[in-house]
């Protein structure tokens, strides 16, 4: 059934536009061409973040963080096993993923480390790629206060979520 989704959208949009009598090929050609300005504007910003993701994990500076974060997080109620996946997830989804998939394989998916995991991974955000994005394509200059907030959330979203995952 889930299978059917896409091409059912499909065909009620192109139903749609033949009520309407709108061009369907004109006006996805024409939408495609507006978008290309802005994916170019992107690019940079998203190769950007890339790049920072594997500098900061290949580097070593990751296991690092998490070495000298893992006393302080036991303290708060989450496990060190999940820590470079709250310190990678805010940057990458694709290596939050690679890490989620790493802890299972190491834990097990039904473990309380892999339940922390998963509830961490499904509460946080890609908040560098997200704001690199948004304020880029919004000329938005006062951005002072939104990644300390958006990191702090993300931080007491693992807090609870490890908390959950104890009475699971």
């Amino acid at each position: 059934m889930v299978d059917l989704f896409i091409p059912f959208f499909i065909a009620i949009v192109l139903f749609y536009a033949l009520i309407k009598k709108v061009d369907a090929y004109s006006s996805f050609v024409k939408g495609a061409k507006g978008a290309l300005p802005l994916m170019a504007g992107l690019l940079p910003f998203i190769i950007a973040m890339f790049v920072a993701v594997e500098l900061f994990r290949n580097s070593g500076l990751s296991a690092y963080l998490c070495n000298f974060l893992s006393p302080v997080l036991k303290l708060i109620g989450i496990p060190s096993e999940v820590c470079e996946l709250m310190l990678i997830r805010p940057f990458s989804s694709n290596a939050g993923y690679v890490l989620l998939r790493d802890i299972f394989a190491r834990y097990g998916a039904d473990s309380y480390i892999g339940n922390c995991a998963s509830v961490i991974m499904g509460s946080s955000d890609t908040i560098f790629y997200v704001s690199s994005i948004y304020f880029a394509s919004t000329n938005v200059k006062k951005t002072l206060l939104t990644i300390p907030i958006a990191l702090l959330c993300n931080l007491v979203c693992a807090i609870l979520a490890c908390f959950c995952c104890r009475f699971i």
